[in-house]
């Protein structure tokens, strides 16, 4: 069994560590959250500061992944959650997977490269 982290054991993580994740400023994340209510709805604590969970975490990978990634609109982010949320997950996950492998290959193509 592996050995659990910290960061495994973390519950909540705050704005400014989910904006980083993502590469993306904070008055973004906001907006998603304005825009993709039903999908991103972090927990506000007393004084209204946002505390995102794995599962809010995840949910803003989609979002980001429609918008950025793939190019769509609002709207048309919004409407593919609305009609096919199970496959627009399905595609997330594969996207991120082969984004994995393209930087796993161009890594090796670079030590390939160093070792001529």
């Amino acid at each position: 069994m592996p050995l659990q982290t910290d960061k495994d054991l973390k519950l909540y993580y705050s704005i400014s560590e989910v904006a980083a994740m993502f590469d993306v400023n904070e008055t973004l994340l906001r907006f998603w959250e304005r825009e993709f209510p039903q999908q991103i709805a972090p927990t506000k604590g007393s004084r209204g500061v946002r505390k995102y969970t794995k599962d809010d975490i995840e949910q803003i990978r989609i979002v980001y992944n429609l918008v950025r990634v793939r190019g769509l609109k609002i709207a048309a982010a919004r409407e593919a959650l609305r009609k096919n949320h199970a496959g627009t997950v399905r595609t997330t996950e594969v996207v991120d997977r082969l984004r994995h492998i393209r930087e796993q290959l161009v890594k090796i193509k670079r030590e390939m490269a160093g070792m001529a």
